[in-house]
């Protein structure tokens, strides 16, 4: 199939159409500033979430969701914050909030639910494999977890005509989404997905694994992370945890697998306990979006 009188796409040029039309509430901007500034109490923190009664409600509900384990009632965000952490509590803001950005996707080009539902899994399997592995901020696993084919949702909006000529060709050819959009764009939605949050300001931890899930040896930095939202996609794949554009399995890679030091009965049992929270989870996001 020859594509010599396509035009030619740049990552920047796809952002650029995309951030005019869709960007981050304002009050995500303003909780970042207040996190990081050394004189903002918790009080001052959980104003500024409260300001949005919808994404208030969705962190309580997240915070006393069998995620966070907790046995007492998470009645306010003030207490929200005490428990989960301040930085951990913008994380999950910002995975509550783009999950309302993104609107008028045709149902027939890509399932909003089973988008999402495919997303959110990837996010909770990555936090309880970074749970077993005692790595620091677990959220920030799930929140690039979930935010990992965000890329794609740019393409549907941006490119939705082309976006439907790559998912035919990933069907017919039976060969990866991923690269089927790299012979036709030059890129991935990897790629495009992790310099939309890079343009938000999204932390490079967060947006590095989406920029390099796919391919992880390209990362230079955060290689723990990568490595598990790679696997993490993978695993939503195999068991088919929601569906995004990809219909197949992409491979594994090696490296990262033994980065992860888990052996495959250890694998199974994170799994399993991590199984229950993905429909609540969902549930409690995917309400009123």
């Amino acid at each position: 199939m020859a594509f010599a009188d396509a035009p030619t796409y740049t990552v920047q040029w796809l952002i650029d159409r995309t951030s005019t039309v869709y960007s981050l509430p304002l009050f995500y901007e303003r909780l970042n500033e207040a996190i990081n500034h050394p004189r903002t109490s918790i009080n001052d923190i959980a104003k500024i979430i409260t300001e949005d009664q919808g994404l208030t409600a969705r962190l309580l509900r997240l915070a006393n969701s069998p995620m966070f384990g907790y046995f007492g009632k998470v009645d306010s965000i003030s207490k929200a914050v005490t428990i989960i952490g301040t930085q951990q509590l913008r994380d999950l803001a910002l995975a509550a909030s783009v999950m309302g950005i993104f609107k008028g996707i045709p149902e027939e080009l890509m399932s909003m639910a089973t988008f999402w539902r495919h997303s959110i899994a990837c996010g909770i399997i990555a936090r309880a494999l970074a749970t077993w592995r005692r790595e620091a901020n677990v959220e920030r696993f799930f929140v690039a977890g979930m935010l990992h084919d965000v890329g794609q949702l740019i393409m549907a909006t941006v490119l939705g005509d082309l976006v439907r000529q790559m998912i035919e060709e990933t069907q017919a050819e039976e060969a990866l989404y991923f690269d089927v959009e790299l012979k036709r764009i030059g890129f991935d939605h990897a790629e495009a997905g992790g310099a939309l949050l890079k343009e938000w300001k999204i932390p490079a931890n967060i947006a590095d694994p989406v920029a390099f899930h796919h391919r992880p040896s390209r990362a230079e930095q955060f290689p723990m992370e990568v490595s598990l939202i790679h696997l993490s996609d993978i695993i939503c794949q195999a068991f088919e945890l929601g569906q995004s554009c990809e219909r197949f399995v992409p491979p594994l890679d090696g490296a990262a697998w033994d980065r992860l030091g888990m052996s495959p009965h250890e694998l199974g049992a994170v799994l399993k306990q991590a199984e229950p929270q993905i429909e609540e989870t969902f549930a409690i996001l995917s309400e009123d979006v």
